[in-house]
């Protein structure tokens, strides 16, 4: 190999290291950024408990639009006001490649996730391992996380039905409303079995069947096939619905526990393609760049 070829490849690699070096610098940097969020909406606090006391005293003086069958009219394309909640259901003070998230548990009050004990040291294990999030290798990510997407969603009802056609993934959730049965337990799937059923005005989905392998977010929260998941899509507004699901999963956790967000009407939303290559192999680059930044942190 002559001197100029060799030089050459010096700088070449000197320059994937510098840039891999910069990117790990930048996303460290995003890690302590705060999310910024605004601190009301609709004229109600951004917090969860604050927010549904506010907003369900909007509810009682909303005449809400009703489809041809006379079930509440949710049609349209909606983004999740999730705070953070995509990244971490808990609050807490961000790492690599995690941003400060204020956390939507509503219940317990201490806003943690009811873990049992050996539940929690598999959650930290993998919390350092996001290359290993089924989502990030393109697979369905379940309820409740692909509601609290960072991408929009569209909601249809055709006749007895409530159908969710999510951006992300091209992903979808079909939910009959015709008050059948659940699937037998012996079918799992990544969505599980949802099924809805009307309350009012209320949205109640009923979901089972899960075959417990998505995660609830990026930080490792993970789940069995023994969830059980109850979502309630309440409207208070014509642009606002409230989002409400318990998880339940007596493998997982000591009790159930309920985390809430936003729902807010996005008149100019549209469907944008977001493909993603199931089985994804690229994952391989992120776990490059954290290791380089665990690399970093204790230098």
């Amino acid at each position: 190999m002559n001197r100029q070829v060799a030089a050459g490849l010096q700088i070449f690699f000197i320059g994937r290291v510098v840039a891999l070096a910069v990117l790990v610098a930048a996303a460290h940097l995003r890690a302590e950024e705060p999310i910024p969020q605004p601190r009301t909406s609709g004229g109600c606090p951004v917090e969860s408990r604050a927010f549904y006391e506010c907003a369900m005293a909007q509810a009682k003086t909303f005449k809400v639009p009703r489809t041809a069958e006379g079930r509440p009219d949710f049609q349209g394309f909606w983004r999740s006001r999730n705070n953070g909640i995509a990244y971490d259901v808990e609050p807490g003070p961000g790492s690599f490649s995690v941003p400060p998230t204020a956390g939507e548990i509503i219940d317990p009050a201490d806003k943690k996730i009811p873990y049992q004990p050996w539940a929690v040291a598999k959650r930290n294990e993998l919390r350092t391992k996001g290359f290993e999030d089924p989502q990030g290798h393109c697979a369905p990510s379940g309820a409740p996380r692909k509601n609290n997407t960072l991408f929009g969603w569209r909601i249809i009802q055709p006749k007895g039905y409530v159908t969710f056609l999510y951006e992300s993934m091209h992903d979808y959730r079909i939910i009959p409303t015709d008050g059948r049965k659940h699937l037998p337990a012996s079918i799992k799937t990544w969505h599980g079995d949802p099924v809805g059923h009307w309350e009012g005005d209320t949205l109640v989905v009923d979901s089972t069947n899960f075959n417990g392998k998505p995660w609830l977010n990026e930080a490792g929260e993970i789940t069995s096939h023994a969830l059980h998941v109850v979502e309630r899509f309440t409207p208070v507004n014509a642009n606002t619905i409230i989002y409400r699901a318990t998880l339940t999963d007596p493998i997982v956790y000591t009790r159930p526990f309920t985390v809430e967000v936003q729902l807010n009407r996005d008149p100019e939303g549209e469907m944008l393609e977001v493909a993603c290559h199931e089985d994804n192999q690229d994952l391989a680059h992120m776990k490059d760049v954290k290791d380089a930044g665990v690399g970093l942190e204790k230098k």
